[in-house]
């Protein structure tokens, strides 16, 4: 069972957590200084952390049973869990149940506004593995389902939803957008050949990486808006910053002609800026 277990925490690549569980931090954070001059609670921490990791585990395991065929005739993807028969379909639905039943109870576990808004992320989380079938805006629905993180930990902690919240929310869901249009580069091939929708099977790598760009700097912007909007002050700017830079630097290691470095791009730098932004954000809140 442990060993299931394993291969399945590895077929969702449950380390990519730490591209939202900050931002899900940050808005408990944020939405908890703003609305109560207060810090999150210890039972909000452990159930927001919970309800994250139960929607992530749920929506990932799903991508994976949704895509089994076309993994399997992808020859980047064929060795994931599934297509090469490391587990069965049965057992990572089992998990999907598990893993939105303790979504499911975090949400309780917080308040109201958290449940009644659950249909809302449980929708997203869904609909995103369908999205690349029929339309190439597959990212920016990508960009929404994971910039529900912050709403979530900003509802989870305040039990409200104001207009800064969806600034933190526009800000990471551009983020996420343009670093998946980037990851995708790879299979712009696969996607034209097989009637799948991306951004770079539609507009082509040149373009794509172009429009990747427009959303970072728009994710840049929205970052740094919540500087003039919210009472974080210059150790979040310096933050922000540091962060432009990351993305600066990540865009300079993928070219249309040399895609070499798009793993590097993807996970490590993106993983950095989100460990940055939530460092900088509580070490502004604390001082």
């Amino acid at each position: 069972m442990l060993k299931k277990l394993k291969i399945i925490l590895e077929m969702i690549k449950f380390e990519h957590t730490v591209f939202a569980l900050p931002f899900a931090f940050l808005g408990a954070i944020l939405g908890s200084a703003i609305m109560n001059g207060t810090f999150p609670s210890i039972n909000q921490w452990i159930w927001i952390s919970l309800a994250m990791v139960g929607a992530r585990s749920a929506a990932m395991s799903l991508n994976r049973v949704i895509d089994e065929q076309i993994d399997k005739r992808n020859p980047r993807t064929s060795n994931r869990a599934i297509p090469a028969g490391l587990i069965s379909r049965m057992e990572v639905l089992l998990f999907i149940i598990v893993s939105f039943a303790l979504l499911f109870y975090s949400a309780f576990q917080l308040n109201m506004l958290a449940v009644y808004l659950l249909p809302i992320a449980v929708f997203f989380l869904v609909i995103y593995s369908y999205t690349k079938r029929f339309t190439w805006t597959c990212h920016l629905i990508l960009g929404v389902t994971i910039g529900i993180a912050p709403l979530g930990g900003w509802v989870g902690a305040t039990g409200t939803l104001p207009v800064e919240a969806f600034l933190l929310f526009l800000a990471v869901a551009l983020w996420i957008a343009g670093f998946d249009v980037i990851y995708s580069t790879q299979d712009a091939d696969y996607d034209k050949e097989h009637q799948l929708h991306s951004i770079p099977s539609r507009f082509g790598i040149k373009h794509a990486l172009l429009i990747a760009r427009y959303l970072h700097v728009g994710s840049f912007f929205a970052f740094l808006s919540l500087f003039f909007v919210t009472p974080l002050g210059w150790i979040y700017f310096i933050g922000v910053l540091i962060s432009g830079a990351i993305l600066v630097y990540e865009h300079s290691l993928v070219k249309e002609d040399d895609l070499s470095k798009v793993q590097i791009a993807f996970f490590p730098m993106n993983g950095i800026l989100s460990v940055v932004l939530f460092v900088f954000a509580i070490g502004d809140v604390l001082l």
